[in-house]
């Protein structure tokens, strides 16, 4: 008899055959040889069973049928794919032997996992675990096949994860959705992912920004001129910097101060997925998924990089001989002339900068293979540039510099100068044009709230910095700058992953970002997946690279933190279980115990969810849409009866999502969904202030309030900090405006009082309205 080979897709599977069994003969759905026959999954062709399939009253929701806890977990054939997975029962029954050569990784394992018990195949299985499909990769892995059993753990590692999902996906989401009475997604990790930006939104919201000022002096000494900035506590009257400014001017000083120091640059890491889909959010504005299927295509369809689903920075001692080959064949391809600069005796297995076996779990640091890029598109030549150019990095020496710290004194003033001079590019060489993604490194460094404060380095690349330290210097001229503290950015995909990678947590610190890899939240392979079920359910929305939290995302956040189920919001606690089951995955911890323990909490939320206060009407109604309650609860009823996507349906659309068991998902997304802001100061109305796309108006509207408070006005943007103080005080804090001459001014805008939210911009100085 043969051996089946079961590939996660039909790529692959080509891929395999045309290594293992170049005569293949090609049936559609599989090729068969004279020792293999090759066949395919197409993502899962299995999944967990929808509730209604343990008792007919799920397919209604009703918060008293809660909590829904199977005693085992039934599976079902996806109906789209039931034909093949019914030729993979019937080739199994030709062969006594399997070959698992799904993904290499946890889902992979899963996907094999559930044909297996679906199809009930209990031949031998052997592993074939590789990290690229090039044919000297395939060639190799075949020629040391593992035994399945060795990933035995890892299976129960991914039933637990899409088990947990299902339990809380399932349960929360028809507990609030019911309580409420509108559609509400929760997800174990969508929901820490959403609190996070909501957090952060919040914060830029309740910013109130703050004028100070910097006072700026040039000096010379002989031919040489630098610029220094005032020491001190931060400076917020404006005629004391000017006096400081004045009184520096012309006068000699002295240099009290003078340090210099070499330092080395090294490459940044070698790309894992998240890392690589942040910097192709930075540099191209891809988003996460986008990324994910342009580096998918390159390795699939294209062949030329190896696995992407990485979360390692590192490669093992026997990936160095590979990268040597793939240096060498790049040296025929348009990279040629940045390979003419590298010494391949730079990259050695005791370079811990690029070998660490202890860092690599699964796989290794994507990296090219040994195969010459064919033609690509504008957006996969991207992807390929980005990757080879951070390969190509460790082959070249650091960059050099000279850090020159200068503290000057004039008339008992100090003034400080940060000088970075550039001795060699080294490994910059390759990136000297990409300012751009230097520059948002940069700021992704800067720490919250320090990057006005702390001077920068002024970088001198093209000359040297001279100065003498027992020599006087002369300050030729000084200035005065007005400036204002900035609220938190607001997140990108970027920095978000980022932020999911280390569970909310804010580590610049490159050991502590792996020792929390984990431990963060989903896995790089499902992050994108996360990100863009969040879009799907209406609850963020891009405004160009920002992420912004809708209405309905703000209020699904503040109702589960008041039902008293922090855990559903908390990124670090959530964080953690992805760490245990990252411990299940190598049988450091069990699997039992934790699903336990994820019942139990399923059961708590249920039971706060039970004694939570309904929402008020006015936290759902919309504004715009005109549209009337009956319509809006016919809509909801019909909605709950009738959707429950099951954590394998979404599973078969994203991949491997972490939050699936989702209900009603695409009816979500159209949810509309208003938080009260505030009172209505409309004498007699009674009504709440709730956020429109364009502005704020009452929730009273259909009534004939006609009080709205536009979005924009005197060219600011009034955010929610704003209309807080509108409403209770009726001005905002004082801001800086420029008048017709480009001049500015101190003022504040406030309402006026004949209740129709009409504006004026009150000056400061005169109080005059304008």
């Amino acid at each position: 008899m043969k051996t089946l080979v079961i590939a996660e897709k039909p790529d692959m599977g080509r891929n395999i055959a045309a290594v293992i069994e170049p005569r293949a003969k090609n049936n559609r759905s599989y090729l068969e040889g004279e020792q293999y026959i090759i066949t395919w999954a197409i993502g899962h062709l299995v999944g967990l069973a929808e509730p209604d399939a343990y008792d007919p009253k799920y397919k209604r929701w009703n918060i008293r049928d809660l909590p829904i806890i199977p005693e085992q977990f039934r599976i079902v054939p996806n109906p789209k794919t039931k034909d093949q997975l019914k030729v993979i029962g019937d080739l199994a029954k030709r062969c006594d032997h399997i070959v698992n050569a799904c993904d290499a990784g946890r889902e992979g394992q899963y996907i094999f996992a559930l044909i297996q018990q679906q199809l009930g195949l209990h031949q031998p299985v052997k592993r074939l675990w590789i990290s690229d499909l090039t044919a000297e990769s395939i060639k190799q892995g075949f020629a040391q096949l593992k035994d399945g059993s060795e990933f035995e753990s890892l299976t129960l590692a991914a039933r637990a994860r899409s088990e947990a999902d299902w339990l809380i996906g399932m349960n929360a989401s028809r507990a609030f959705t019911t309580r409420h009475q509108t559609l509400l997604s929760v997800g174990r990790v969508q929901t820490p992912v959403l609190a996070l930006i909501y957090d952060r939104q919040k914060e830029i919201e309740a910013f109130e920004s703050q004028t100070f000022y910097d006072v700026k002096a040039t000096f010379r000494q002989d031919s040489l001129e630098y610029v220094g900035t005032w020491q001190g506590d931060r400076l917020t009257s404006q005629e004391r910097s000017e006096r400081i400014a004045a009184k520096v001017k012309g006068k000699n000083g002295t240099i009290s101060k003078y340090e210099v120091k070499e330092t080395k640059e090294h490459p940044f890491k070698l790309y894992d997925l998240t890392l690589l889909q942040r910097e192709a959010n930075a540099k191209y504005g891809y988003s996460a998924k986008k990324t994910l299927d342009l580096a998918q295509g390159l390795y699939e369809r294209h062949k030329v990089i190896s696995y992407p689903r990485t979360n390692s920075n590192y490669v093992n001692e026997q990936n160095i001989e590979g990268m040597h080959k793939a240096l060498n064949m790049l040296k025929s391809t348009p990279y040629g002339p940045m390979v003419q600069g590298a010494d391949p005796n730079r990259v050695h297995k005791n370079n811990k900068s690029v070998c660490n076996p202890e860092r690599v779990e699964d796989h290794h640091a994507i990296l090219p293979t040994l195969k010459r890029p064919g033609t690509l598109s504008k957006e996969e030549q991207h992807i390929y540039d980005l990757i080879i150019i951070r390969f190509l990095s460790h082959f070249y020496p650091p960059a050099l510099y000279k850090q020159h710290t200068v503290l000057t004194e004039v008339e008992g003033e100090t003034f400080k100068t940060n000088i970075k001079e550039l001795l060699s590019l080294g490994w910059k060489v390759l990136i000297q044009q990409d300012k751009d993604k230097d520059k948002e490194r940069k700021s992704s460094k800067s720490k919250k709230g320090k990057d006005d404060e702390e001077e920068e380095s002024q970088e001198w690349n093209d000359r040297s910095f001279d100065v003498l330290a027992d020599k006087p210097v002369v300050c030729l001229k000084s200035e005065v700058k007005e400036k204002a503290t900035q609220p938190p950015k607001s997140y990108t995909e970027g920095t978000l992953l980022k932020a999911m990678e280390s569970a909310g947590k804010s580590m610049e610190d490159e050991e502590l970002r792996d020792a929390m890899k984990d431990s963060g939240l989903g896995t790089p392979a499902t992050r994108a997946a996360t990100i863009e079920r969040l879009k799907k359910v209406g609850y963020i929305t891009m405004q160009g690279k920002k992420i912004t939290v809708t209405q309905k995302g703000r209020t699904a956040v503040e109702l589960i933190r008041h039902a008293g189920v922090e855990l559903l919001a908390s990124p670090e606690m959530t964080g953690q279980w992805e760490r245990r089951l990252h411990q299940i995955s190598k049988g450091e911890a069990s699997a039992d115990v934790f699903m336990k323990n994820v019942q139990k909490f399923t059961v708590s939320i249920i039971d706060k969810v039970s004694t939570q206060r309904p929402a008020p009407p006015s936290m759902f109604g919309d504004s715009e849409d005109g549209k009337g309650k009956g319509n809006q609860s016919s809509k909801r009823s019909r909605s709950t009866s009738e959707t429950g996507k099951s954590a394998s349906a979404t599973a078969r659309s994203t991949g491997e999502p972490e939050s699936n068991g989702d209900p009603g998902a695409s009816q979500a997304a159209s949810s509309g969904v208003r938080v009260p802001l505030g009172d209505c100061p409309t004498a007699g109305c009674g009504g709440q202030i709730i956020e429109g796309r364009k502005g704020y108006g009452c929730s009273h509207f259909k009534s004939g309030c006609k009080f709205v408070i536009w979005k924009e006005f005197a060219g600011k943007s009034i955010s929610h900090a704003m209309l807080k103080s509108l409403l209770t005080s009726g001005k905002t804090q004082l801001l800086t405006f420029k008048d017709k001459s480009g001049g500015a001014f101190k003022a504040r805008i406030a309402l006026n009082e004949s209740g129709s939210g009409q504006l004026t911009v009150q000056r400061e100085s005169t109080g005059a309205a304008t």
